[in-house]
């Protein structure tokens, strides 16, 4: 068990580096744990159809590398479970450190993999790392960010995860080019890099004001508000607004101090905490990292094959990159409703024209082609169109998930919860994400084996019930404070009136409480101490904290 005394040595090592205040900047060196879930996720891709890595590992069954790429998701979900704990114990920053401590031990073990076991065990404990900063990250970022551009920076995590993909991708390609083990190992040894690299960057990153303000540490999570507006993300009154709803957040947070998991799921949190749950599910079941892990064999059945397979494999990578910079561009103001419905609509056509080009121009191979056993349906050099066709539509596909269901989902989990649940709910959210990542990493390469072309129309089916449910129950969160999306809860507010839905009025914001606010912030510029804020009584109401 960590002590405090273990983590005021921490916090006293952090306080020795200057600290980043430029939100940009701020949020690239956090998102740097969406490059580590990109590195993973193609790491395995660009080898699992090359000779040296079925030679070695044995000619992996359909059920074995199932296995092999689900351990990381496995990994994920049991981390995301304890997420909420470790950050909301010991602090954004520090659950950022230590997800980059599992992701560095991982790689090196996979690195030095002798058999489908420890390959297993690396992806495992990497899968450890990219569940924690997955649940904390984008929480982290939510909480730092200015509201006018939360979307945009905490969408940075998903960009990350696309270079991630995309660089991984890249280097695995060079490298499957080495005759014996060496290429893959390299590979999978060189995603230490960023694991060490993110651990560094988090030294200079500021810790989360909200969760300072959590701890009662109000001068610090003033001064951290303050320097994060400035540059033009904020006026002086929304800085005031913005402490006062933290404190009447804060405030709450205090009443309900024992919050456990099952709370999420009491009469007055389960519409929003099922909401969380079902977008990360949803996420997962349009099928995108279907596409990512499995590319090289679904252009297999296209008819590609060798380094034709992978280069087009690759340029889907750089389709996904470009296009989620849309996102990051406009999700602050299109909004997050508009983005996921036009998204699931348009990937549902993609996923069908797939399963149609195939079912008709696709020739059944029961025993597999050339012995691999995933491929049990190629369409024919003799239909070159409907071979561009697939491919096409792969492209399609990814670039209508790039600039949608990609970074809005990260988004979105960040948001919907009140302070007093935001670092639980983010970890139950992701886990909801990886147990089905797991699910279907185990469970689609049997599906291309026995029903190959059906598996899109799966998928296909999964997009139309997403797209009635986002409808009907995903209220808008785009241009509302953290605060404000919690009012709109318990407003109960239709989700598709909430794109236009302002508060009647702001707990706290009485004439007192802003005079107050304005101290705290006169305290904190000249460096004097505030002794209302230091004997608060956290029962006492939020004129007097």
């Amino acid at each position: 068990m960590i002590g405090n005394a273990q983590i005021n040595q921490v916090g006293a090592l952090q306080h020795r580096f200057p600290k980043l205040h430029n939100p940009y900047l701020t949020a690239a060196v956090a998102t740097m744990g969406g490059l580590l879930f990109g590195f993973d996720i193609s790491s395995v891709s660009a080898f699992v159809d090359t000779k040296p890595y079925k030679e070695y590992f044995g000619y992996p069954t359909s059920i074995q590398q199932g296995g092999i790429t689900a351990s990381m998701a496995g990994g994920s979900f049991l981390s995301s479970l304890v997420a909420g704990w470790i950050s909301d114990r010991l602090g954004r920053r520090f659950a950022i450190h230590f997800a980059s401590f599992w992701w560095v031990v991982g790689a090196a073990i996979q690195s030095s993999a002798q058999n489908k076991g420890q390959l297993i065990a690396g992806r495992l404990i990497s899968g450890l790392g990219i569940g924690l900063g997955s649940s904390v990250i984008p929480v982290y970022i939510s909480e730092l960010s200015p509201k006018k551009i939360r979307g945009r920076l905490v969408g940075l995590f998903q960009w990350a995860v696309t270079w991630g993909i995309l660089i991984m991708f890249y280097i695995s390609f060079g490298l499957s080019n080495i005759h014996g083990v060496a290429g893959f190992r390299v590979a999978w040894g060189l995603q230490i890099i960023p694991g060490l690299l993110m651990s560094l960057g988090c030294l200079f990153l500021e810790e989360s004001p909200r969760w300072l303000a959590k701890q009662d540490n109000w001068d610090e999570s003033v001064r951290v508000l303050r320097a994060i507006h400035q540059g033009g993300y904020g006026t002086e009154e929304d800085i005031l607004l913005e402490i006062e709803e933290i404190r009447e957040a804060v405030r709450i947070e205090h009443e309900t101090k024992n919050l456990r998991f099952w709370h999420l799921f009491q009469k007055d949190s389960i519409n929003r905490t099922m909401v969380g749950i079902w977008a990360q599910i949803w996420q997962q079941l349009t099928g995108m990292n279907v596409m990512m892990y499995y590319i090289v064999l679904i252009f297999t059945m296209a008819g590609y094959t060798g380094n034709a397979n992978l280069v087009a494999s690759s340029i889907q990578y750089v389709i996904n990159m470009i296009m989620t910079i849309p996102a990051l561009l406009f999700i602050d103001r299109v909004g997050r409703r508009p983005l996921l419905l036009f998204g699931s609509i348009v990937m549902m056509i993609w996923l069908f024209a797939v399963a149609g080009i195939l079912a008709v121009y696709g020739t059944q191979i029961p025993g597999g082609l050339d012995g691999d056993a995933f491929t049990t349906i190629v369409i024919e050099p003799t239909h070159k169109p409907a071979q561009k066709g697939v491919i096409a539509c792969s492209y399609l596909f990814v670039a209508t998930f790039a600039p949608t269901w990609g970074p809005g989902i990260w988004l979105y989990c960040s948001e919907l919860f009140p302070l007093k649940q935001r670092a639980v709910a983010a970890g139950v959210t992701a886990s909801a994400n990886w147990i089905f990542n797991f699910a279907l990493a185990l469970f689609v390469p049997s599906a291309f084996k026995n029903i190959n072309w059906k598996t899109y129309i799966i998928f296909g089916v999964f997009c139309i019930v997403m797209t009635i449910h986002v409808f009907v129950l995903f209220p808008e969160t785009k241009g509302k404070t953290l605060e404000e999306i919690d009012m709109m809860w318990a407003a109960r507010v239709p989700a598709w009136r909430t794109a236009n839905w302002v508060p009647d009025h702001v707990p706290g914001a009485l004439p007192e409480d802003e005079k107050h606010s304005e101290e705290m912030v006169e305290a904190v510029e000249s460096n004097e101490e505030e002794p209302k804020i230091a004997s608060a009584n956290v029962d006492a109401p939020p004129s007097q904290l």
